[in-house]
């Protein structure tokens, strides 16, 4: 452990101004508060802050930062608060340490929602002050370190999921590789040990077998950059194992088809010490088709700046090649920690790291819940990129896969909201054709356009995808609300009663519900009836107002139909059959018809086949469900847009299958490139169950729509 003249020692030979006394303050502070807490290693558990605030003493920050990383567990761990702090340290470090607390633990397994809401709060926390990041990833690092000391396997691995899947991908995105690859190799060494230990023992026997090739390659390399007059500095390195582990993962190759698992790298004075630096490699060993890269002219999304290129190099060995300058170097290692040197004493807040934090808070701003953020956000930290420009020769980088409608989004929202079709290098293709690095997109819009659901199918930037759900989401509610409306009113006139919304406003605690919106577009999804708001709004029964012509006065006895329900208005006798236009169900409101040679057809009172019997009202029977019966089953039909893709109709019959609905029938009457039109039968107990299949089916994606069908 870092002791306290050590860890101000180490920070004045790069800052002599730093504020001495405040670091002194904060490490016996957080000695005294910790106390006698200890670490699951068995050492004193102040031993974490203090070693947390060394590695950020490594990244060269300023006292604030030292100081918050020496402070950030005593408000979570110990009796100490924040008031305490402020009075000792300030308001800025203060508001850091809560900074810091506020993110708790992201817990990936146990509870997502939790872990995603908390991975919000820091975003939303590192977009107001990024040295809350900064802490936060030295503490993870120093855990990680650490990992081996927790018994329980299985929190381990929480912890090292956790770390491949959130910490690393920020540590890359806001430009620090060194850490990155520290993050990442731990994390590998705890989830994938035999792979690591495999692939760590072949890189020995390689390193063995070429007896210092790293350093004979070095020298060649030094030595020709030295005799064209050039000052430069090379080093070169083995690529870490989780690094060829996932090249292995991703280009389905064994490691002995690996030949580039070594990088040098060569640091020179300037930009164009750079390019000269790569003509006099490239003049002298042979170039390997594909492997050349500038992110000099386009840099990447979190600021990195090198030239990369692969050669056959010295003692014909195939190598890759960093070329990039001294500026660059320190800012590709440290990222965005570079910009919180002492020497600034505050942090820059523009530049591509905090570009993407803003695209992030965009995003969040679109998703509709935590959960759909973290989705939407991994998208945006785990692509690789690819670079493309505007008619005008804007550069717009964007993960790799991406498709126009992606590259439309990038450039604006409402460019994509109204997107109808995309050039490419001058040429008219379609909207889901995947961009290659170079292409030239132009975006042409209209404003008649909105976003197509099917959008969402193919776009792979996690803004693109949080604006177009938006979008359907709010579509569809604008639907439900108009189709709730429309059912209510027809509820009311067919119970007699006049629709006014005031009196429907008083009942809607009933329904747990707060505005008149949302009771329509729970009745227009299904999720109530148009007749329980009825009842909520008028509880006293109400005698129906149809016309009807009873066949005969007598006494009303219960007649069982075809599914074994009693239908109360019939003689006895009779015979019963259900509309195959309407399917009536249990909980309908229904009207018999005398069909000549059949007995009675019930259909429901809102049956479009009922117009045609208009003029014969003495066909007309009064009826109800006497519901005293045995439970049966009904046919209901469902009218259901599927999306035509591999596992679809799977998820559709499960769902129905799951909700104790059992398909008597299935038609497919229109299938599309993208769709699939589905009427289903389905053998169901009453128009509640019916409801719920229908309610658990809208919340599939697989599912587009589904409706009750009439015919």
């Amino acid at each position: 452990m870092m002791r306290q003249f050590e860890l101000v020692e180490h920070v004045k030979a790069y800052d002599p101004g730093a504020d001495e006394g405040s670091i002194n303050r904060a490490y016996v502070f957080a000695v005294q508060a910790h106390g006698s807490q200890q670490r699951a290693s068995g050492d004193p558990y102040f031993s974490h802050p203090v070693e947390v605030a060394g590695i950020l003493a490594s990244m060269k920050l300023d006292t604030a930062s030292i100081v918050t990383g020496l402070l950030h567990d005593t408000v979570e761990d110990t009796v100490a608060t924040l008031e305490q702090i402020e009075a000792l340290f300030g308001r800025d470090i203060a508001r850091l340490v809560d900074g810091v607390t506020k993110l708790s633990r992201l817990e990936l397994q146990s509870d997502q929602t939790k872990q995603a809401e908390n991975f919000r709060k820091l975003v939303l926390a590192m977009s107001e002050d990024i040295r809350v990041l900064l802490v936060k990833l030295s503490d993870r690092l120093h855990n990680m370190r650490t990992l081996h000391f927790i018994k329980s396997a299985d929190k381990r691995r929480r912890i090292a999921r956790e770390t491949m899947e959130i910490y690393a991908p920020l540590a890359e995105r806001i430009g620090m590789h060194e850490m990155k690859d520290e993050l990442e190799d731990l994390a590998f060494a705890e989830l994938h040990p035999d792979a690591r230990q495999s692939i760590t023992q072949r890189l020995s026997f390689l390193r063995d077998q070429g007896g210092g090739l790293v350093g004979r390659v070095t020298s060649e390399l030094q030595k020709l950059l030295g005799e064209s007059g050039m000052a430069a500095d090379v080093s070169g390195r083995e690529k870490s194992p989780y690094s060829v582990w996932r090249k292995m993962q991703r280009k389905n190759v064994g490691f002995e088809q690996l030949a580039d698992i070594m990088a040098f790298r060569v640091v020179v004075g300037s930009v164009e010490d750079c390019y000269h630096a790569l003509g006099v490699i490239h003049s002298r060993y042979p170039v390997v088709p594909g492997r050349f890269k500038d992110y000099l002219s386009t840099p990447k999304p979190n600021g990195y700046r090198s030239l990369h290129t692969g050669v056959i190099g010295p003692e014909r060995q195939r190598i890759e090649v960093q070329i990039r300058t001294t500026d660059m170097h320190e800012v590709n290692e440290l990222g965005v920690a570079a910009h919180w040197s002492y020497k600034q004493g505050s942090g820059s807040t523009e530049g591509p790291q905090y570009r993407w934090l803003r695209e992030l808070l965009d995003i969040m701003e679109h998703a509709s819940n935590p959960v759909e953020f973290l989705e939407h956000t991994k998208l945006e930290m785990f692509q690789d990129q690819v670079f493309c420009f505007t008619p005008k020769g804007d550069l717009i980088a964007m993960p790799r896969g991406a498709t126009p409608v992606d590259f439309a989004y990038a450039v604006h929202s409402a460019v994509g909201d109204h997107c109808v079709g995309a050039k490419i290098n001058g040429r008219i293709m379609p909207l889901r054709t995947v961009l290659q690095n170079g292409d030239q997109v132009d975006i042409i819009t209209s404003r008649a356009q909105t976003p197509s659901p099917v959008w969402e199918r193919f776009v792979v930037t996690g803004k693109a995808r949080a604006r177009i759900r938006r979008f359907v989401r709010t579509q569809q509610r604008d639907q439900y609300v108009e189709m709730g409306r429309s059912l209510l009113q027809r509820a009311f006139k067919a119970e007699g009663h006049d629709f006014q919304e005031r009196p429907v406003e008083a009942v809607l605690r009933v329904f747990n519900l707060t505005t008149l919106e949302d009771l329509y577009a729970a009745v227009g999804e299904g999720l109530h009836t148009g007749r329980e708001v009825v009842n909520a709004v008028h509880p006293q029964p109400v005698e129906p107002r149809d016309k009807v012509v009873p066949l005969r006065r007598v006494k009303p006895k219960a007649v069982r139909g075809e599914g074994g329900i009693p239908i109360r208005g019939l003689i006895p006798g009779m015979a019963v059959h259900y509309a195959g236009c309407c399917h009536p169900l249990p909980g309908d409101r229904i009207v018999g018809i005398v069909t000549t040679g059949k007995g009675v057809t019930i259909h429901t009172i809102d049956c479009e086949t009922l117009e045609s019997f208009a003029e014969t009202p003495e066909r007309w029977v009064d009826v109800g469900w006497d519901g005293t019966g045995e439970a049966a089953n009904h046919v209901g039909r469902i009218h259901v847009i599927l999306l035509n893709e591999p596992g679809s109709m799977g998820n559709l019959t499960t769902i129905i299958g799951k909700n104790q609905g059992n398909i008597s029938n299935l038609k497919i009457t229109s299938r599309s490139t993208d769709f699939f039109e589905i009427l289903i039968d389905i053998e169901v107990q009453d128009v509640k169950h019916l409801t719920n299949i229908i309610a658990a089916l809208r919340s599939n994606s697989s599912v587009n729509s589904v409706e009750r069908a009439r015919a």
